[in-house]
């Protein structure tokens, strides 16, 4: 069969046959490589040499040596290349002015290699004047150069990195290596140009913006000034004002009254309680804190001392006695009057306290009224006051740009940000052609190029494909007599379609000359072994064909190998243009999973269970024009409940098809019975895989339930040269 059958699952491809077909044509390899081989090496020697050189140029920020630190790291900090900054300088070094710039530094114009051109051949001169090629004259010399120019210019980015490549191909070796160099040096003085002509137009501008500035801040400070005093906001040096300064200090002062005139009362509240009780007056520390109590206290003590001596000696009537008491009493009076004394001052001081409160508070009321006043009118202080400072910054910064931009008017004092790392040398080999590599690619090529063309060959006539089973075996190939003497032995006949071998006249042979007669004798001998049984897949299907069999029932003792043959057999027939259908009354339903594009699809079980209508039952096979009634998802048991209408379906079958064919697996005589009886139908045991024993055993079984025609299919016959290897998938 062609290449339409399932070739992952029904073929294999024969890699020795391959190989074996490239060996067999190696001398037209190997000639054809040394020739193509040898061409390429003339035609590279014949092409004028190219040379390529190289000049290598690093993007980095750089500042003249006399910039301050402060200049140095802000400036480093705005120049910071990322990779759109290094692709927009690639541009500029491809830009037109540049090159032409080198162009007229180098008069380029006047080189031939740069303006073809300028000598226009016969040819050229003819499509000028027929009027299909513009006269290239016409434009201008450096337009011409720029054109060349380009075409052997190359400019790129290093990955990764700040550099930046120019690179330069020319027929002459000394001007490959100039033209990048002084692409380099026309580059950087480009750079350190613009750098001068923007420090010089900033200085032009801010001059005279600098002379303003000073002039709005002059009247800005002197706003602020004029303002402050009309409003009486002195200057405190801090952030407040002379009003909130007071104020706060008031309320300080309030807070420290309040405390001092609640200490007194409370002082004063402790002495009365202490009077109004009968308490020792002692125990009271504003009383005890006093210098006359304290000396009334030591009097009192020498006193009682005195009365506590004189009492062992002498009775409480004595007058020296009485005179101390009197005294003694007359201190402990003291002592009171004083305590009343301390009691007035500290009510005193609560009373002066709470005057001098009520003076803050008025004091406070009245600083609030002008810390608001003063608030107010501080708005407008501050808005003078952030005006002036702005342009005071303002006024420093572009004093600040100024200076900077004046010291880099000077000449070479604006280095540009980039540098050479690595000119260009005058190249030594040529860049182009290279004669080794191209010869060696060459000949690779067309010896890959002629292999591909052999094995590709093997391929499509099928000589390299061999047919496999489903397992994924190579399907064994057979021409068993034995098999066929076994079977005759048990009264069954297996058929054999091979043409008979068309023998060959002695007579003839006996005119043939020598050479003639040994070649008569090899067809004799290949002769002989096709007359051998032929069991193969495309003998089958010659039989089949040939005696115009409508029904035939497959049985497969080893299985899905079985079954896959019976696929190869289905799609080889319709190949010759007959229409078949499969019917997969198998249990593993691989004829199903070979032909159908899903294994869920309505099949025999449905239709006979009843549930989808006829023509639903029927699809098209993957790779081939012939049809497939799956095996279908309804329940087992209620289809074999019906399995009497199979029958009529498969003679509804042959009134829509050529032949009808039946895979019912390992199935055993009885179960074929059932299905299409003993006449009409012709059996086919596909045995691809199973041994000699077992498929005499399978030929007794049938023989011995009455089936005397059988046909055995075992496989492909590769000895045979009539019938070489095909793609049976």
């Amino acid at each position: 069969m062609s290449g339409s059958g399932s070739a992952q699952q029904d073929v294999d491809i024969d890699l020795g046959g391959l190989f074996r077909a490239v060996w067999d044509r190696r001398v037209r390899v190997l000639l054809a490589t040394a020739c193509v081989a040898a061409l390429a090496f003339g035609a590279a020697k014949m092409i004028s040499p190219d040379y390529q050189s190289e000049t290598r140029v690093l993007i980095e920020s750089r500042e003249p040596e006399f910039s301050g630190p402060n200049q140095a790291s802000q400036a480093g900090a705005d120049r910071v290349f990322d990779e759109s900054g290094i692709l927009s300088q690639v541009q500029v070094l491809r830009s037109a002015d540049l090159i032409k710039q080198v162009a007229r530094n180098m008069k380029l114009h006047e080189v031939k290699e740069f303006d073809p051109s300028a000598a226009p051949s016969a040819l050229s001169d003819l499509l000028v004047m027929l009027g299909i090629k513009k006269n290239p004259l016409e434009m201008p010399p450096e337009e011409r150069v720029l054109k060349e120019f380009n075409a052997k210019l190359q400019v790129y980015q290093v990955e990764k990195s700040r550099v930046i490549a120019i690179a330069f191909t020319s027929k002459d070796r000394q001007l490959a290596a100039a033209v990048p160099n002084e692409m380099a040096k026309v580059f950087l003085t480009l750079q350190s140009g613009a750098k001068l002509d923007t420090n010089s137009e900033a200085t032009r501008w801010l001059e005279p913006e600098i002379a303003n500035l000073r002039e709005k801040v002059r009247d800005a400070e002197a706003k602020v000034a004029a303002y402050r005093a009309s409003s009486d906001l002195l200057p405190t040096g801090e952030a407040t004002n002379f009003a909130t300064r007071q104020l706060t200090d008031i309320s300080t002062e309030l807070t420290r009254v309040r405390g001092e005139r609640a200490n007194a009362e409370a002082r004063a509240a402790g002495v009365r309680s202490a009077l109004a009780s009968g308490r020792a007056p002692d125990t009271i520390t504003d009383v005890v804190g006093s210098q006359m109590i304290q000396r009334l206290k030591e009097t009192e003590a020498n006193l009682q001392a005195q009365v506590a001596d004189l009492s062992t000696t002498l009775l409480d009537g004595h007058p020296r006695l009485k005179a101390l008491k009197s005294q003694l009493e007359g201190i402990r009076g003291q002592i009171r009057i004083e305590t009343r004394k301390i009691l007035t001052s500290l009510e005193n001081e609560a009373k002066v306290g709470e005057l001098r409160e009520q003076q803050l508070v008025q004091q406070l009321n009245a600083l609030k009224a002008q810390s608001a006043q003063a608030g107010e009118e501080e708005v407008g202080l501050r808005a003078l006051e952030r005006e002036a400072t702005a342009q005071r910054q303002l006024l420093e910064t572009y004093l600040a740009r100024y200076r900077e931009a004046t010291s880099r008017t000077v000449e070479n004092a604006t280095p540009a940000d980039a540098r050479v790392i690595s000119s260009a040398v005058v190249p030594t080999s040529a860049s182009f052609p290279k004669v080794l590599p191209i010869t060696i690619v060459a000949a690779l090529a067309t010896f890959l190029l002629s292999c591909v063309v052999i094995m590709l060959g093997e391929l499509f006539s099928g000589r390299a494909l061999r047919p496999v089973s489903a397992s994924g075996e190579p399907i064994p190939v057979r021409t068993r007599p034995a098999i066929a003497a076994s079977a005759a032995d048990a009264g069954v006949t297996t058929t054999d379609v091979r043409p008979e071998p068309t023998p060959v006249d002695g007579d003839a042979v006996d005119l043939l000359s020598a050479a003639d007669r040994s070649k008569a004798e090899e067809d004799v001998d290949d002769s002989a072994v096709s007359s051998e049984p032929d069991f193969s897949i495309e003998a089958v299907a010659e039989h089949l064909r040939a005696s115009n069999v409508s029904v035939a029932i497959s049985v497969s003792p080893g299985g899905d190998e079985g079954s896959t043959a019976t696929v190869m057999l289905a799609r080889l027939l319709a190949e010759a243009e007959l229409k078949v259908v499969l019917i997969d009354l198998t249990g593993s339903a691989c004829p199903t999973h070979l032909m159908a594009r899903s294994a869920q699809l309505p099949g025999i079980t449905n239709l006979l269970a009843g549930e989808v209508p006829f023509t639903d039952t029927i699809h098209a096979d993957r790779f081939s024009d012939a049809h497939i009634i799956p095996q279908g998802d309804a329940d087992p048991r209620q289809a074999m409940r019906g399995i009497e209408r199979l029958k009529m379906i498969i003679g509804a079958l042959t009134n829509a098809y050529d032949l009808v064919l039946v895979e019912c697996g390992p199935a055993d005589e009885m179960a074929v019975e059932k299905i299409a009886g003993r006449d009409g139908a012709e059996i086919i045991l596909s045995a691809p895989s199973v041994s000699d024993e077992r498929i005499v055993e399978v030929l007794t079984g049938f023989g011995a339930a009455g089936y005397r025609d059988i046909v055995l299919m075992t496989g492909q016959v590769v000895s045979d040269p009539d019938y070489p290897d095909r793609d049976a998938a």
